[in-house]
């Protein structure tokens, strides 16, 4: 529907890498439906695309990584958005406290573990069960808005 796409580039959305281990290997994907689902128990959602090639191998790990980007980040967003196999390329990140990619520089992050997948349409309603997350400094996010990539002013 032509005319739902139109409404919603007017609202804002979130951006963030979803990032996981996949038999050694880190993997991730640039995700623009983020948000908390609920705080007792803390549970945070996105939707991952059905045709997503990357999403099925971090459901096969069982727990993900959320990097939230900062402003400054949108070659992230764009590396990790793009159609290749090795979006880590030239991307510092350490271990989180269970194992998954946390990228350097990320405004906040959240260590989740897989609790509920769930078919909404063209999509697959993901939460994540949140078992440690940290923000670091007054940075602004990166949003998108009306087809771009933006920072709030």
């Amino acid at each position: 529907m032509n005319a739902l796409r139109e409404i919603m580039r007017h609202v804002p959305s979130s951006v963030v890498v979803i990032t996981a281990l996949y038999d050694g290997v880190p993997i991730g994907m640039t995700v623009g439906s983020f948000t908390s689902a609920s705080l007792h128990p803390p549970l945070v959602s996105f939707f991952a695309g059905k045709s997503s090639t990357t999403w099925p191998l971090i459901e096969t790990a069982g727990r993900f990584c959320v990097n939230v980007l900062a402003a400054r980040q949108p070659q992230i967003a764009t590396a990790f958005a793009a159609r290749k196999t090795d979006r880590f390329t030239g991307q510092a990140w350490v271990p989180s406290p269970l194992g998954s990619p946390l990228l350097e520089g990320v405004l906040a992050w959240l260590d989740c573990e897989l609790h509920a997948v769930h078919e909404v349409g063209d999509h697959l309603a993901v939460a994540g069960l949140v078992h440690d997350a940290h923000a670091s400094g007054n940075a602004r996010p990166l949003v998108f808005f009306r087809g771009e990539l933006a920072a709030l002013s």
